[in-house]
């Protein structure tokens, strides 16, 4: 079969190396020099499967800058691009898929397409009335950075949504796309729900706002338990061991970030603008609540030049999008105290405005106080300096 993928970020990527172990997959990108490393099996992004893969598998995959060429070639066309939330208009920029679908629509209207970008609810439905496609899909993707390939090899669950009214061969479509991403699988047995369209975009937002609504009631524990001089590791490990809770999903942190948790959640909250809610607008009002937390502790140590290391929300991961550690360096540059950054990923002098420093020993002297959402081995030598809520070393 041949598969053709529109964007080689973390779900695009990952999604290629898993369907070329069995099929012919052009990956589509509009960066020359991302192209060029893929196809000289190179990750362009931190994961350490794909980069696994790389090396030791036979992959019938390449890449390409020509969208139509590939899009006409192929029965099955993944979108995989960014859907950024814009705060104008209250809602994710879908453009990025529309120009996908309107190159589909002129080459191969008839190919199998399926969006794997996360979408507003009722997004497909919508592109619909606008595009002549007979054949089209959601399927929610659930990865995290770093760990996309791993998380398509031993995949939680897979979602594959029809539009509400959608034929018997568009259905067939959905089960076919199904098995093949359990054929590139490692695990077995994976459970498999074909559901309406509107219904698999739901699962998206909620499921990331969940794991949002997580992050953030541990982390306003934690915000308790250090204003009252508390011992937060032993209060979340003794509301863990109750099954229904778990021991997992629960170190605090400065605020939930990354690429997708912002985002979704500020989407379902505008998606509940005509329904009455309490707490989707919480967590999204937490998250802020959160970090002007974090920037207050900071700034009571009275420093005069505070140390950001890592941009990164999660060990393994180079992708700093959204980090709630930005919002924390705003609020504290807005008090007038200088802020440094060590992040091994920038070749730049400055980032938005702030100082980089590339020497490790050169950025512990220049900061008095070192803040890092995760610990690192790194720093074991100034830890008098640090300022974090890692209390069990990990995500």
């Amino acid at each position: 079969m041949n598969v053709a993928i529109a964007g080689t970020g973390y779900v695009g990527l990952s999604l290629a190396v898993l369907l070329a172990q069995h099929h012919n997959v052009t990956a589509v990108d509009i960066q020359p020099a991302k192209i060029d490393l893929i196809n000289r099996r190179r990750s362009p992004i931190a994961d350490s499967e794909i980069e696994s893969f790389f090396a030791t598998r036979s992959l019938r995959l390449t890449a390409t800058l020509d969208a139509e060429a590939a899009y006409r070639q192929a029965d099955y066309i993944i979108v995989a691009t960014p859907t950024n939330y814009d705060a104008e208009h209250n809602r994710f920029d879908t453009s990025s898929i529309e120009d996908v679908l309107n190159i589909v629509e002129r080459v191969n209207p008839q190919a199998v397409v399926v969006i794997k970008s996360t979408v507003p609810v009722g997004f497909l439905l919508d592109v619909m009335t606008r595009h002549a496609l007979p054949n089209i899909l959601f399927s929610p993707e659930f990865l995290r950075e770093g760990r996309a390939l791993y998380d398509n090899l031993h995949p939680s669950r897979i979602i594959v949504g029809v539009p509400r009214g959608g034929s018997e061969t568009l259905r067939r479509h959905a089960e076919t796309f199904a098995t093949l991403l359990q054929e590139g699988a490692e695990d077995k047995n994976i459970p498999v729900r074909i559901v309406n369209s509107t219904e698999a975009e739901s699962i998206k937002l909620f499921a990331n706002t969940y794991l949002a609504l997580r992050v953030a009631f541990f982390n306003e524990l934690d915000t308790y338990a250090e204003l009252h001089g508390l011992n937060t590791a032993q209060i979340i490990e003794g509301i863990g061991l109750d099954p229904r809770i778990g021991l997992h999903y629960n170190n605090p942190s400065f605020g939930y970030g990354g690429y997708c948790l912002p985002k979704d959640t500020k989407q379902l909250k505008a998606n509940f603008a005509d329904t009455p809610n309490n707490i989707i607008s919480a967590i999204v009002a937490a998250n802020a609540t959160r970090k002007n937390f974090i920037a207050h502790q900071i700034l009571e140590r009275n420093p005069a030049t505070v140390g950001v290391y890592r941009l990164t929300m999660k060990s393994g991961s180079d992708n700093f999008r959204a980090s709630a550690i930005q919002d924390v360096m705003r609020r504290i540059s807005a008090a007038g105290v200088k802020v440094v950054i060590y992040e091994p990923s920038l070749s730049g002098d400055k980032f938005e405005g702030f100082d980089v420093i590339h020497d490790l020993k050169n950025f512990k002297i220049t900061s008095d106080v070192i803040c890092c959402n995760r610990i690192s081995d790194e720093l074991i030598d100034c830890k008098s300096k640090i300022y974090t809520r890692d209390l069990f070393g990990r995500d």
